[in-house]
């Protein structure tokens, strides 16, 4: 498995990163039990994976913390305080963490984000409750800082936007994926100068696996004039032609994205061991041919409208 270091953290993380959330949520959301949601963790970090992502709001921390069990010191582990539509204050975030460090059964966490920020929380989060997470990380409690967006609500960056011109965040969770590629102008080029950590949320999403959701949103695409049906080989098939270069649109989509300047970890999640091969596998390929990378730049070079969700 490929790593990277996590920007100014200097943590060294390997490229793929299990995410706790998403559709599956370890398999927890289609009838997996708790041990083969654990094993699924364990096959990731047998596989060479020590990055995990989970949130308060996923429901599972404590699977993951029973995954960490014995091997806690070589994870990097991800947390997050869920900020949308919640009361955040310094009272609740201290609730919040200390729940967290129990339900993961560790005595810190490396990398504790604030979670689904959207641009008008944005001021308070970063005035009043930034300087309560500083605190957190002076107690040794927390590693790192980061903070989230809300990707289905701002597909077009403007929190984050707001976030990488200042200087508190060490890591920022971004939605970036072949269709909207938007973070490139509007987070990669302040986060790269500034030495800042990227986990990549949305790398494939149900459009990559869907061939008649890939339809739909290219046609949303094309009506609201962000993409050009005439540089489109079929309209109906929009990213078959990167199967010349992929065993999979999904693979596909991984590797444009492990390979973006200024990422570090892509995030990906599932409850199928099966699935979890064919992920992994997809981060052994090696990059697609720059000619390629450079015509979804040019075709997409428009789209912030959609997830691809």
């Amino acid at each position: 498995m490929q790593t990277k270091i996590l920007g100014r953290t200097n943590l060294t993380v390997s490229v793929m990163g299990v995410g706790s959330g998403g559709h599956s949520q370890l398999g927890k959301r289609t009838g997996k039990t708790e041990s083969e949601s654990v094993a699924i963790i364990h096959q990731a970090f047998d596989a060479g994976v020590n990055f995990i992502d989970t949130a308060e709001g996923y429901g599972t921390e404590p699977i993951v913390g029973k995954a960490l069990k014995g091997c806690r010191e070589n994870i990097i582990l991800s947390t997050k305080k869920s900020t949308r539509r919640k009361e955040v204050t310094a009272k609740t975030v201290e609730e919040s963490l200390n729940q967290s460090l129990k339900m993961l059964d560790t005595d810190y966490i490396d990398i504790y984000s604030l979670h689904g920020v959207v641009s008008q929380d944005y001021p308070y989060l970063a005035s009043d409750i930034y300087p309560v997470l500083k605190r957190f990380q002076e107690q040794g409690k927390i590693r790192f800082i980061g903070i989230t967006e809300m990707f289905n609500e701002d597909t077009n960056h403007q929190m984050l936007k707001m976030a990488v011109a200042d200087n508190y965040w060490d890591v920022l969770m971004v939605g970036f994926n072949i269709l909207n590629q938007s973070a490139r102008e509007h987070v990669f080029t302040k986060s790269i100068e500034k030495n800042i950590g990227i986990q990549i949320m949305f790398a494939v999403r149900k459009a990559f696996s869907q061939p008649d959701y890939l339809r739909e949103c290219v046609a949303a695409l094309i009506e609201n004039g962000q993409l050009d049906l005439s540089e489109l080989d079929d309209p109906n098939a929009p990213l078959d032609f990167l199967l010349q270069y992929a065993n999979s649109i999904p693979e596909a989509a991984y590797r444009f994205c492990r390979d973006e300047p200024g990422t570090h970890v892509i995030l990906s999640g599932t409850g199928n061991p099966d699935h979890l091969k064919e992920n992994l596998a997809s981060f052994d390929q090696p990059p697609l041919p720059q000619a390629v990378v450079e015509r979804l730049k040019h075709i997409f070079r428009h789209a912030d409208s959609i997830t691809g969700q």
